[in-house]
């Protein structure tokens, strides 16, 4: 999907290692333990710019790390980790396009984080798949999320394509695919039984039951 980019370099030179046929590496699926423990063991990993070298592998790029402390900070629910990875003039794109949602500047995906947190419990995201284009500075993610809400079960899947600045620690744009199906059938039922759940707080003079 993405162009090839420029192997790393290593220093000083190692002759032993140019004249040894380069290994073939593991299919991460035949060994589950080498997964990073946010993805699950039928994972694959793909990478445009991972070399190895004999028995080498070269390390993970800093916006690799980036992207999986992006997952993690949503399994934690942490809205200033989440926002602290963003760049202060980075767009949100919502997609497909279908469901006619504006950018989202960073503070106001904040605010939106912010109000989802009190909706979406034991919210949890987990990589299906990692695409990565050092060259571009850009990652891909398929995603599996979901969480409990007042509706029920929240169940859903995400494609993000990450663009990163040169250092590959902030996102400076991300564009989002969700399934707009499961988002035009579920977000309904979810208003509403916040609705109801609202009502049923209130005693029959519209007040709080709890005197507030």
């Amino acid at each position: 999907m993405f162009p090839a980019a420029g192997l790393h370099v290593l220093e000083p030179l190692n002759l032993d290692l140019i004249t040894r046929p380069l290994e073939k590496p593991s299919d991460p699926e035949s060994n589950p333990s080498s997964l990073p423990s946010t993805f699950r063991s039928r994972q694959r990993i793909l990478s445009t710019t991972q070399p190895y070298i004999g028995k080498m592998k070269m390390p993970a790029s800093a916006q690799r790390q980036t992207a999986l402390a992006l997952v993690d900070s949503f399994n934690r629910m942490d809205v200033p980790a989440i926002i602290d990875a963003r760049t202060p003039g980075c767009l949100r794109h919502l997609y497909p396009s279908a469901m006619a949602q504006a950018p989202q500047d960073t503070a106001s995906y904040a605010k939106s984080l912010t109000s989802l947190h009190a909706i979406f419990q034991n919210f949890s995201l987990t990589i299906d798949e990692l695409i990565e284009d050092t060259a571009n500075n850009r990652i891909c993610m398929w995603l599996s999320a979901r969480a409990d809400t007042a509706a029920g079960e929240y169940i859903n899947e995400y494609v993000w394509l990450l663009d990163f600045d040169d250092s590959g620690k902030k996102i400076v744009r991300s564009k989002e695919y969700s399934d707009a199906v499961m988002a035009r059938d579920f977000f309904p039922k979810l208003r509403t039984a916040m609705k109801e759940e609202q009502r049923s707080r209130k005693g029959p003079n519209g007040t709080h039951t709890n005197g507030r």
